[in-house]
C-alpha cells in the first residue's frame, strides 16, 4: 500500500549527498567507474565534486553526458581546478601522488557544503552511499571526520612498524575514504605541536607540512594522522569493511567486519585494478566497468562476477568470495525490489 514500504519518501526530495574526488594524470577511467558504482546503488540524489587537471575536465563532461538519463537524473556534478589556498602549490602537488593533497583543502574550497564524503579514485561502492552517510548522525559533539584504521593488526601495520611521526591510535588511519562534517572542521581550533593555542584547519596545514615534511612517506594521509594524533576526540573510527583494501586479505583474512557483513566499500590501492596481483579486486573493477547501465543487475553484473571469482580461488583474497559478494548481492536485491514495487504500483500484491 502507498506509504507502507521503507522507501516511501521520495529520495530525490531529500538534500543530496556530497561526494568529492581528486583526479589527475591517468585516473579518468578509474574515477568514472567509482562514480558509476555510486550511482548504480544509491537511493538519494548525489552531488559530485570533481577536482581535476584542466585537461581532464572536458573528458569528464563528455563521458558523464553519455550515461543514460535514468542515471544522470540521480546526480548533479561540478568540476573544479586543482588549487591550494596556502603554501607553495608546486610543493603540495608533489606531495605523494599528483594532486592528492587537494583533499586537505576541501573544507576551505567547498565553503557552502556542510558534510562530504571524500574518496580516492580507486574506490568502488558495493552498497548505497546512503549507508555510510548515516554515520554522520553517529558523530558525538566533538567528532568532525571519520576514517577506517590503516591496519587491524599492529605487528604487520605500516605506521606501527615504520612511522617517524605521530599517528592516530595503534595503527594509524587510512584517508582513502573520509567522511567529513566540513562546518565543524571550519569552526574548530585544533591542538597542534607548533603553538600552545589552537589553529584553524587552514592556518595549520602549511606549518604542519613544513615541520614534518622530512618524516612523512604517505603525504597528506600522514598529515591527517598527525592532526588526529593531537586531536583524537575529533575522529570517529569506522570499521574496516568501509575501506577494504588488499592488506585485509593478502596476509590472510583480517577484517572481521567484512567476514560478518561483507565489503561495503572496496579500495583497490597499490594499483590492483590494473595488474594481476589481486585478481579478485580486478574482477570487481572490470565487471562494474563493463556493466551496461540499463541491463539487469543480476544477469549482467552479479553472475559475471561469480564466474570471474571462480578463477581467483587460488589466491588468498579469492578464497573468501562471500566477503566480496555479500553486500553487493544484498544491495542488488533491494534495488530490484524497489523497482518491482514501483513497477507493480500501489494496488498490486506480490
Amino acid at each position: 500500500k502507498p506509504g507502507e514500504h521503507k522507501h516511501s519518501k521520495e529520495p530525490s526530495s531529500l538534500p543530496c549527498m556530497h561526494l568529492a574526488v581528486v583526479a589527475c594524470g591517468d585516473r579518468l577511467e578509474e574515477t568514472l567507474i567509482m562514480l558509476k558504482s555510486a550511482v548504480l546503488f544509491s537511493n538519494r540524489r548525489l552531488c559530485f565534486h570533481i577536482f581535476a587537471e584542466d585537461s581532464l575536465k572536458p573528458e569528464f563532461e563528455k563521458k558523464l553526458k553519455e550515461w543514460p538519463s535514468s542515471y544522470t537524473k540521480k546526480f548533479e556534478y561540478n568540476t573544479y581546478p586543482i588549487t591550494f589556498s596556502v603554501g607553495n602549490a608546486q610543493e603540495w602537488k608533489k606531495l605523494f601522488k599528483p594532486c592528492a593533497a587537494q583533499r586537505l583543502f576541501l573544507p576551505v574550497i567547498l565553503k557552502d557544503v556542510d558534510s562530504l564524503l571524500y574518496v580516492d579514485t580507486d574506490v568502488l561502492f558495493l552498497r548505497p552511499i546512503d549507508d555510510i552517510w548515516h554515520i554522520l548522525k553517529e558523530f558525538n559533539s566533538t567528532q568532525l571526520a571519520a576514517m577506517a584504521p590503516e591496519h587491524e593488526i599492529p605487528k604487520i601495520g605500516w605506521y606501527s612498524r615504520f612511522a617517524r611521526h605521530p599517528y592516530y591510535g595503534t595503527t594509524g588511519v587510512n584517508s582513502g575514504v573520509m567522511l567529513m562534517n566540513l562546518t565543524r572542521i571550519r569552526n574548530t581550533q585544533f591542538k597542534n605541536s607548533m603553538i600552545p593555542s589552537g589553529l584553524t584547519w587552514e592556518e595549520m596545514l602549511y606549518p604542519l607540512y613544513q615541520k614534518y615534511k622530512n618524516y612523512i612517506t604517505w603525504g597528506d594521509q600522514d598529515l591527517l594522522n598527525i592532526i588526529f594524533y593531537f586531536n583524537p576526540e575529533c575522529l570517529y573510527v569506522f570499521p574496516c569493511q568501509w575501506n577494504y583494501r588488499p592488506d585485509h586479505c593478502m596476509y590472510g583474512s583480517n577484517c572481521k567486519g567484512a567476514e560478518e557483513e561483507g565489503v561495503s566499500i572496496l579500495h583497490g590501492n597499490r594499483g590492483v585494478y590494473h595488474d594481476d596481483k589481486q585478481p579478485t579486486f580486478k574482477a570487481l573493477y572490470e565487471v562494474i566497468r563493463d556493466f551496461p547501465f540499463e541491463d539487469n543487475l543480476f544477469q549482467s553484473l552479479y553472475y559475471p562476477l561469480q564466474s570471474k571469482f571462480l578463477d581467483t580461488v587460488h589466491t588468498l583474497c579469492g578464497r573468501i568470495p562471500q566477503v566480496f559478494l555479500k553486500q553487493i548481492e544484498k544491495t542488488m536485491k533491494k534495488v530490484y525490489e524497489n523497482r518491482v514495487i514501483v513497477y507493480l504500483g500501489a494496488n498490486h500484491r506480490y
